[in-house]
């Protein structure tokens, strides 16, 4: 008799989710939305119009937008909290990224996303949920996408339990130009690796960062990459 235990349901993966977010990321809550506050006012509102409808994929707790300005917001996760911290303007998809969404054609004007794709299980979960993304995004819509890059931190990488997919911002460009996106900035070192670590930097370290863009190939982890439809 086999002693392989059964897949997860999907209320198992989102008890886990909620412990381990509550693990990883629990004494750091204030914080976590100070760091995007400003992220989004000092980097990410530039790129994002406010009359702009936007999808927030992978939302976790909602502090990208929490704090974005958009006429119009969605959020998909299936992490149980999420419904709990996000703003009342925004919209929530509890499901699989890599199912049908339940969004017309060409009704994006951004998707953005941030520390997701290396949770997916695999490349064709992740080529499910870019085709998603292209047929929602309007002509000329963008994506806007952050992760850990694999090339920086070959072994810091695998230290969270639930990382499967490792990329790099080469080849999620070039996933990306396979299905008809054209790459419009591809940065392989962006922001330092994670926020989950016991002594954060101080937060004026953030904007100064921000400002100085030849020290992000000194400290940056994480890749950015922004294609448009």
């Amino acid at each position: 008799m086999s002693n392989v235990s059964p897949l997860r349901t999907e209320e198992e993966l989102k008890t886990e989710l909620r412990r381990q977010y509550a693990i990883r990321f629990g004494e750091q809550r204030e914080y976590r939305d100070a760091v995007w506050k400003i992220l989004t006012s000092n980097f990410f509102q530039p790129l994002i119009p406010r009359d702009s409808t936007v999808l927030d994929l992978g939302c976790g707790w909602g502090e990208f937008l929490n704090n974005i300005q958009a006429k119009k917001k969605y959020a998909m996760d299936l992490n149980p909290e999420a419904k709990e911290r996000l703003a009342h303007d925004v919209e929530l998809f509890e499901q699989d990224c890599s199912q049908e969404w339940p969004l017309a054609d060409q009704g994006l004007d951004c998707v953005f996303t941030s520390n997701f794709f290396e949770h997916l299980r695999g490349k064709d979960d992740l080529r499910r949920t870019l085709l998603q993304i292209h047929r929602c995004l309007r002509p000329g819509g963008h994506l806007i996408c952050m992760g850990p890059n694999i090339r920086c931190l070959p072994g810091a990488y695998w230290d969270f339990w639930d990382h499967y997919l490792p990329l790099t911002e080469r080849s999620l460009a070039e996933a990306l130009e396979l299905l008809g996106f054209q790459i419009q900035r591809c940065v392989a070192k962006f922001l330092p690796y994670q926020m989950s670590r016991r002594r954060p930097p101080p937060l004026f370290l953030l904007r100064l960062y921000l400002n100085l863009p030849f020290a992000w190939p000194l400290f940056g982890k994480q890749f950015l990459v922004i294609a448009a439809k």
